[in-house]
């Protein structure tokens, strides 16, 4: 069985969970999700600037209304059991847990220890991070040991 950590910021859509469990084919693949919820406030000009890149001006303007920190932990959990359950809906295995101190330490963790195949990061564009090299996908080649794909999430 092909085993896959998928880093995400939100809950799946139905047409995140068709495109990771499609991604091998017919193989059988196992997912183990790390639930990343917001940052703090230093990510929100990040995010706003991330909003106007991408022309979304009103959710621009409604980042300081999203829950962060210990309140953005129920929305995650929520999201999480969500994910899980469309994915296990597909016929794959998929545990996973919510991640808020040190998620590049836990995914490499979670890597040695499941003795995964690759991480798949799915997020959102962050084109300032990106640029800088400084998105999950970019800092987790790095320090995981196995192949690390970067996909944009959909919205439904």
């Amino acid at each position: 069985m092909f085993t896959s950590v998928l880093m995400i910021e939100k809950p799946l859509t139905s047409t995140d969970v068709e495109f990771v469990t499609t991604l091998h084919g017919d193989e059988t693949v196992s997912f183990i999700v790390l639930m990343q919820p917001r940052g703090d406030q230093a990510d929100l000009l990040l995010r706003a600037i991330d909003d106007v890149a991408m022309g979304e001006l009103k959710e621009a303007a409604r980042e300081g209304e999203e829950p962060e920190g210990k309140e953005a932990r129920q929305p995650a959990e929520l999201a999480l059991e969500h994910s899980l359950a469309a994915l296990r809906a597909t016929g794959s295995e998929a545990v996973g847990q919510v991640v808020e101190d040190h998620p590049l330490d836990k995914m490499k963790a979670v890597v040695e220890e499941s003795g995964a195949d690759e991480v798949i990061v799915l997020t959102a564009p962050h084109y300032v991070e990106e640029f800088f090299h400084r998105d999950w996908a970019s800092r987790a080649r790095h320090r995981v040991g196995v192949p690390v794909l970067k996909l944009f999430a959909h919205s439904e």
